[in-house]
């Protein structure tokens, strides 16, 4: 996902969470009255020939590639969890979480704000803790599959801004939360859960307009008849967006990327510079047919339904986990029950723990919403061969045709196969054979694969 993921997770205490809707991938009223299929088109187009030509564009380097860096990611998830799991450790075990704790109630006699000046102290060790393996995973790595651009200096600019802006919006979270723990002891998982969906969905609404442009500048696209496209594309499908957006992620990244954002009748379009500037014209409305796609299919609400779910599950795991483990090490530690803030790296560690052993369900249900947007974006842009085109700009860091039991776990997006077969199939159902050949001789460069 992008920024706004990481802002999410910022306000959520780097609590991951999945977003959006578990609605049948093929189901959803297309944005777009599609041409009836004619057996003529069927009988001459062959969509898994098309699709076998589209992955025969691939390299055997640059296929190997894409699946090394892919499939490390599989280790990454394990890595990320042990490596959290290590800082609550020695936040506990050497009761540093204690003494930070302790030094917030010598400072004031407060409880909200005692709560809140732990949090930053938290934020900022666990930040520190964790410098060296986020560094790996976020720059290094990128730089050794040449996804980055960022030189070392503007990285650790970039994770100083999100660390000030955890600090900022973390601590306001675990001020409500911890508020509700103290009120409602034996039922505060319900009413935590409750609060964490508030501030995740006041995130949502607020991250695209103030907290993305603390990383990334953004500004209008030129007008062009491209730019008309697309807000004619966003008017046809009630998005009421009146400008589109670029933003500079090409200082940070070589992936392509766009969203249509909003919640509460709001609407942004953005794409990032590497879009606009490495994808045809029939790609880039494919990708923000796509985005537009989560947006009309309310994606941003059925995400909060499945994480209201999530939270509430979560949460009662963990008030139910801490007070069995806390029983036994609550001297040692320095901790006084699940109210004492000094408890959150246990607490923290637990929902990792939760959200790790759920990482199928989220993909499943992610995957779910993408394919349904992926649908809707062929129907609304009637791109498909742009659309196969951006499926495989996404295989320079997404493997493009995993196994079945690979895909359901690890998978948050259809692969790419599947994607490019998809549009191969729209295409031969949608477009009659006369048309095929016009669209191909203006969309289609020749000595591509058709």
């Amino acid at each position: 996902m992008n920024r706004l993921t990481t802002l999410a997770l910022a306000m959520l205490l780097l609590m991951t969470v999945a977003l959006p809707s578990g609605a049948d991938p093929n189901s959803g009223a297309p944005a777009a009255t599609v041409a009836a299929a004619t057996p003529d088109a069927a009988a001459t187009f062959d969509a898994d020939a098309a699709t076998a030509a589209y992955m025969a564009t691939m390299t055997a380097d640059a296929t190997a590639r894409s699946d090394r860096y892919f499939e490390g990611g599989y280790w990454l998830l394990l890595w990320d969890l042990v490596a959290a799991l290590l800082v609550a450790w020695l936040l506990l075990r050497f009761r540093l979480s204690a003494r930070m704790r302790d030094r917030a109630e010598r400072t004031t006699r407060l409880r909200w704000l005692q709560t809140a000046l732990y949090s930053a102290q938290y934020l900022l060790v666990s930040t520190l803790l964790l410098l060296p393996w986020a560094a790996y995973e976020g720059y290094f790595r990128e730089h050794q599959y040449g996804m980055s651009n960022q030189d070392l200096g503007a990285w650790l600019i970039d994770e100083a801004k999100g660390l000030a802006l955890a600090v900022v919006f973390g601590s306001i979270v675990l001020v409500a939360v911890y508020g509700v723990i103290r009120k409602a002891p034996r039922s505060w998982w319900l009413w935590g859960a409750g609060v964490a969906l508030v501030f995740m969905a006041a995130g949502s609404v607020l991250a695209p307009l103030y907290l993305e442009p603390v990383f990334n500048k953004f500004y209008p696209i030129a007008e062009s008849p491209l730019k008309a496209q697309i807000l004619s594309l966003a008017r046809a499908n009630g998005i009421p967006a009146e400008q589109v957006y670029e933003f500079d992620a090409s200082k940070q990244t070589t992936k392509m990327s766009a969203h249509v954002s909003g919640l509460l009748g709001s609407a942004q379009i953005s794409m990032n510079d590497n879009l606009m500037n490495r994808a045809s014209p029939g790609e880039i409305k494919a990708a923000l047919g796509h985005e537009m796609g989560h947006y009309v299919l309310n994606h941003e609400y059925k995400g909060l339904v499945f994480a209201g779910v999530i939270f509430v599950i979560g949460f009662a795991f963990v008030g139910w986990a801490f007070e069995r483990i806390a029983s036994r090490n609550s001297a040692r530690w320095g901790i006084r029950g699940v109210a004492d803030v000094a408890g959150l790296p246990l607490l923290f560690a637990l929902f990792s723990v939760y959200m790790f052993a759920l990482t199928p369900v989220q993909n499943t249900i992610i995957r779910a919403m993408e394919a349904e947007a992926d649908a809707f974006g062929l129907n609304a842009a009637r791109e498909p061969d742009g659309f196969a085109q951006a499926a495989l700009h996404l295989s320079e860091y997404r493997k493009m045709r995993p196994g079945p039991v690979e895909e359901f776990v690890f998978f948050d997006h259809p692969s790419g196969w599947n994607r490019i077969h998809r549009a191969m199939i729209w295409k031969a159902e949608n477009l009659a054979t006369a048309d095929i050949r016009a669209y191909d001789a203006v969309h289609h460069p020749p000595g591509t694969p058709k």
